[in-house]
């Protein structure tokens, strides 16, 4: 089947953090190969067919609530998305515990609430898969992103772990890890920057391919390892970034 197929047709999927940026597109792309889409997200306002269900990943009763409302909603559960995420800047100095243990607690035990809450029904289907959104954070070292990058480094460890474990039991996961994307978040950083278009053009900079990685070629990597004709692919982590992982260009090449 083409990648333009309808190969999620029957499938049900949940995306958190889907009203906005890569969770957004990735529902919207689900959707549109066939799938029927619920968006966890603290703010769940979202297009139709797209079911938008409110959720806080740190909270564990209100994502038990909506993995079951979702559930409920489609009669079962063959693919989740962990995208729901926040991000931090600075070194190791720059944020407090506090800080540390909610970046963690979304970024990294969210993905546990919600898979925790969603397996017994992703063990009742015959297509379950379970992609966690990364980044390159997990690969390189980049300035200004320690707390981040541990989150996204742990993400990352946390999707192989997954991945040993669930196999039996016909689970698959993965992971993407993209580039610098252009979302929202992002959106907000650079107009927070003194210098927001020389900003941008670092970031552009930086990925070999001269230009940021749009949530739409994100989405389309979630879809190859969510789907049913990635069904040998599991502990795989696939890179979204412009070649920031596996390029190494000679100065001035981009």
């Amino acid at each position: 089947m083409s990648g333009g197929g309808r190969e999620f047709t029957g499938l049900t999927a949940v995306v958190t953090g889907g009203a906005s940026g890569i969770g957004l597109a990735t529902a919207t792309l689900l959707a549109e190969r066939g799938a029927r889409v619920a968006c966890l997200d603290v703010n769940p306002e979202v297009p139709e067919p797209l079911l938008g269900l409110a959720a806080d990943v740190a909270d564990d009763a209100s994502v038990r609530a909506a993995i079951a409302a979702a559930h409920d909603a489609f009669g079962g559960l063959d693919v989740l998305v962990n995208n729901a995420a926040v991000g931090a800047l600075g070194t190791i100095e720059s944020n407090d515990d506090d800080e540390w243990h909610r970046v963690l607690d979304v970024n990294v035990v969210g993905i546990v609430r919600v898979t925790r809450a969603a397996l017994p029904y992703l063990r009742a289907s015959s297509h379950a898969a379970v992609v966690n959104i990364g980044s390159i954070a997990a690969w390189l070292g980049l300035p200004q992103r320690a707390l981040y990058s541990a989150s996204k480094g742990a993400v990352q460890a946390l999707t192989l772990a997954m991945a040993a474990d669930y196999v039996s039991a016909g689970i698959r996961v993965n992971c993407v890890n993209p580039g610098t994307a252009d979302t929202p978040w992002v959106r907000r950083l650079l107009a927070a920057a003194a210098d927001p278009a020389a900003e941008l053009a670092a970031l552009r900079a930086r990925q070999p391919t001269g230009r940021l990685t749009t949530p739409q070629e994100v989405a389309a990597a979630v879809a190859y390892l969510a789907g049913p004709l990635a069904g040998s692919t599991t502990g795989s982590v696939l890179a979204v970034d412009g070649g920031m992982h596996g390029l190494r260009l000679p100065a001035g090449a981009t």
